[in-house]
């Protein structure tokens, strides 16, 4: 019996043994499927919290929020275990003896009371690199509005009174000159045989030199600028002595005009000679868009052929007007219809460049021509029947109003005379001005909104002084005036010759037509010019645009260019 008693006592320590290392085994063996079940939990939140980093626009995360969202839900993450996803390696993870429950699901959300709102539903912002362009704008481009409707109908309804009104007086004209008595058919014989060739040739001589004009301005427009304002003083000048010389108190009339015009004209460009350089530099810079578009100028010709067919016509009313009553009033009516109708031409023209080179800077397009004319002379006929008839109107008094600011003088009278018309010429020039051609053409807007959007564009970066002192305009006006002056010294030559009574008639109607046809041909720099100044204003940081103006600016700030254009003072403004 001893001496079993120490062989079963070995035995049962190597038991005890064997059960301790098979216990540790188990226990270890637990403890890593305890831990292989944590790094799968630890990876499946870095994989959750790489899915919520992802942008919600990412097809993976909008499959995984529409279709799967249910299982890849995200447990609330534990305090005591932070993740780290920065971190290259994870945290040692301390697993407690005892397993985590899982979380409890969180209650339902109240049900929303009647009186409580709903909470607005969550918006996403887009992260993209490419924003599209807001359809509110593009579908601007292309409105179908009319504007300035009433304007419109008023245009139609005048041209239906106009175009009857001269084929009545037409054959009034025809029925004098074949069933009259002796005196009216030889007083038309005589008006058709010493007038008549005289005007038209006026006309044409005037589209060749509108043709002229145009070409010579795009081809060299440094030097045409400095031709213009010397040969406008040289022509009417000499237009004006010319009527002198012929000893006649009509013609002596309009020659004292013409030479008063020229001394006007020689002050006047005495007194730009400093802004002659800048406008040079804009004229350049707004003249490279045409040659892009081959077709920019059919919308010229198109006008001016339009422009000489009612000229003749026009013509033939004239002559029957002096056999119906009242022949001045029929007269003066007429002029004042055909400067209405040509202005309405030439700004047609102007707002069919204006379209096709403002799309060009605003929106890098290639337009069309065509379509560009087409909604000129539909959509956007009213802004240009309402610019036509107030526009030169507004310019002429403001240049009166300026003009009287610069003669002011000492006088407290004259001050505030003075000061009041500015102020006022200014209000109306904010309402209603040259430059919203450019915006109606643009956006299809109505004449007075676009001339105050355009206005407040030049306000806010800063470009009043600049488009103040701009003599673009001036330049298309002189123009006009130099070629009429041109038909004037042709026609009165050539009618003093053969019937020295019409001198004086045949000289103003030639002036009237070479003046008109010459404005048609000038719209197109001139809506160059300004398409160059409101888009820039809108867009100063297009690659269109060099810093010719960025530099004026700041001379002007600097001191070193001083604005000489007369304006209201801020206190009075």
């Amino acid at each position: 019996m001893g001496a079993t008693d120490p062989v079963k006592a070995v035995e049962e320590r190597e038991n005890r043994g064997e059960e301790e290392t098979e216990k540790k085994k188990k226990q270890r063996g637990v403890k890593a499927v305890e831990e292989e079940g944590d790094k799968d939990e630890l990876n499946h939140h870095r994989f959750l919290a790489s899915l919520n980093r992802l942008n919600p626009t990412n097809p993976l995360r909008v499959i995984v929020n529409n279709g799967g969202g249910g299982r890849f839900t995200t447990p609330p993450p534990n305090p005591a275990q932070p993740l780290r996803s920065s971190s290259r390696a994870p945290p040692p993870i301390q697993i407690p003896p005892v397993r985590a429950q899982p979380p409890e699901e969180p209650p339902p959300p109240p049900s929303p009371s009647p009186s409580t709102p709903p909470p607005p539903p969550l918006q996403h912002q887009s992260r993209s690199l490419f924003t599209q362009t807001p359809q509110e704008t593009l579908a601007s481009l292309n409105s179908s509005k009319y504007t300035n409707k009433f304007f419109l109908f008023l245009f139609i309804l005048h041209k239906i009174v106009a175009i009857g009104f001269v084929c009545f007086l037409v054959f009034r004209g025809v029925q004098g000159l074949i069933g009259s008595n002796g005196t009216v058919k030889r007083k038309e014989q005589r008006i058709l045989r010493f007038l008549l060739p005289q005007v038209e040739a006026a006309s044409l001589l005037s589209i060749l030199l509108a043709f002229s004009w145009q070409m010579a301005i795009r081809l060299w427009p440094d030097f045409m600028i400095h031709f213009i304002l010397w040969s406008t003083f040289l022509m009417s000048l000499s237009s004006g002595i010319l009527l002198l010389c012929f000893q006649m108190p009509a013609t002596d009339a309009v020659g004292v005009a013409l030479i008063a015009f020229s001394i006007g004209n020689g002050l006047y460009a005495c007194w730009v000679t400093r802004r002659i350089k800048f406008c040079s530099k804009i004229l350049v810079k707004s003249l490279e868009p045409v040659s892009k578009f081959s077709d920019l100028n059919l919308p010229t010709y198109y006008m001016l052929a339009a422009g000489f067919f009612w000229m003749s016509l026009w013509i033939f009313g004239v002559i029957g007007a002096l056999n119906f009553y009242f022949p001045p009033l029929v007269v003066i009516g007429l002029v004042l219809s055909l400067a209405w109708t040509t202005e309405v031409m030439r700004n047609v023209v102007n707002l069919t460049v204006s379209r096709v080179v403002a799309l060009f800077y605003l929106r890098g397009m290639q337009s069309s021509t065509r379509f560009s004319f087409q909604r000129a002379l539909s959509r956007n006929l009213g802004s240009a029947c309402l610019g036509s008839l107030f526009v030169p109107t507004i310019e002429a008094l403001r240049i009166l109003a300026r003009g009287l600011s610069l003669l002011k003088g000492e006088d407290e009278f004259m001050f505030c005379c003075a000061n009041c018309c500015l102020k006022l010429m200014t209000f109306i020039f904010e309402h209603g001005n040259g430059w919203a051609f450019v915006q109606i053409a643009a956006y299809g807007k109505g004449f007075v909104r676009a001339s105050q959007d355009t206005w407040k564009l030049f306000e806010d970066v800063d470009m009043v002084e600049i488009v103040d002192a701009d003599i673009t305009s001036s330049i298309c006006f002189l123009t006009g005036i130099c070629s009429g002056c041109v038909c004037v010294i042709v026609a009165a030559a050539w009618t003093h010759t053969v019937y020295k009574p019409f001198t004086a008639t045949i000289s103003l109607l030639a002036f009237f037509i070479g003046y008109l046809m010459t404005r048609i041909s000038m719209a197109l720099p001139h809506a160059c010019v300004s398409c160059y100044y409101a888009c820039y204003a809108e867009n100063p940081e297009s690659r269109f645009f060099d810093k010719t103006i960025k530099d004026r600016q700041a001379l002007i700030k600097n001191g070193r260019v001083v604005v000489h254009t007369p304006r209201v003072r801020r206190a009075l403004a």
